[in-house]
């Protein structure tokens, strides 16, 4: 049996394990429901599984519920969020820029306006991919080709009206042609549409870097050209810099279901704000790929409306809105 002393031992080492002012602590939620209104694999999971992950690890969420449920961009799962978890403090939604994009090229009488912004967490730039066996070696080869016969590069992406089908459609008309001439693939998750890409079902992919990340490390996926304003990575040039003036990132972050108290909502942007002040965070942030994009509460509320506004205004240009 240990004596008093190696108790003390015991005790203290495992204190030194926990987040400050965590040690002994309870959670700050006993449960969270997350909701990811996308499939298995895509950017919007990988966030939720990411919270999952720092904040059990560190003490402030006793259990996570998972649900997803994809389609369109977000649109499908939305109306099932706001309709059964309305006035529920424990529960969040994983969502982003491309539901910002879908819910207005789709016109649902359900949007953004309809859940309570809890935080922005993420930005992440865009990457073009082929697959590693194709005939397209490098981004002008895919330029050309869609130059030629846009209607002949099929080109895989998150859902109709999100941040990748307007990647598509701005280089299009930065060559000329109009969005409506490509062939964009929509498909419910990154998971489905890798599958596509590493299976030449389509000719080349448009996602979030980190979605693709592990094929292009791997070799199985060859990157083109990402979508951010300076280089993510090395050996991978920009839109901009090879000369098609085209920049476009997609944020992501977490909503609150419409009529929750106000303590409820600052329960959440607190649990938020002490997962984010987090080392473990940071470093989750530096092994996905992804830049800190942290906002919360009303400032994150003005940010969407912005965001509306100039993704309306660039959906009308192109002609998905």
């Amino acid at each position: 049996m240990l004596d008093r002393r190696h108790l003390l031992l015991a005790a203290t080492g495992l204190a030194a394990t926990l987040p400050p002012g965590r040690a002994g602590a309870q959670p700050r939620l006993p449960s969270l429901y997350m909701f990811i209104p996308a499939g298995p694999g895509g950017g919007w999971d990988g966030l939720g599984r990411a919270i999952e992950q720092v904040a059990r690890q560190a003490g402030l969420v006793g259990t996570f519920q998972f649900e997803n449920v994809g389609g369109a961009g977000g649109s499908v799962g939305l109306p099932r969020f706001v309709g059964q978890r309305r006035g529920r403090g424990d529960s969040l939604m994983v969502a982003g820029s491309v539901m910002v994009g879908a819910t207005l090229t789709n016109k649902t009488p359900v949007g953004m306006k309809d859940v309570t912004p809890v935080a922005r967490m993420t930005e992440e730039v865009g990457v073009i991919v082929v697959p590693a066996n194709s005939e397209i070696q490098d981004l002008k080869g895919f330029l050309d080709a869609l130059r030629a016969n846009p209607g002949g590069v099929s080109v895989a992406g998150g859902s109709a009206g999100g941040t990748d089908h307007i990647t598509l459609g701005l280089i299009l008309k930065s060559l000329g042609h109009s969005a409506k001439d490509g062939s964009y693939v929509a498909f419910a998750g990154g998971g489905p549409a890798q599958a596509a890409i590493l299976g030449a079902q389509v000719k080349a992919g448009i996602s979030g870097f980190s979605e693709f990340a592990e094929q292009i490390k791997a070799g199985r996926m060859r990157a083109l050209a990402t979508t951010g304003a300076e280089r993510t990575d090395p050996a991978i040039p920009t839109l901009k810099e090879s000369g098609v003036d085209v920049v476009v990132t997609n944020w992501r972050g977490v909503f609150a279901p419409p009529g929750i108290r106000p303590d409820a909502r600052e329960k959440l942007i607190a649990l938020m704000t002490e997962i984010h002040a987090l080392p473990a965070w940071q470093e989750m942030l530096k092994t996905r790929d992804w830049q800190d994009a942290f906002l919360t509460g009303d400032d994150f509320a003005a940010f969407l409306q912005r965001d509306r506004e100039q993704t309306e205004a660039v959906l009308k240009e192109v002609g998905l809105a």
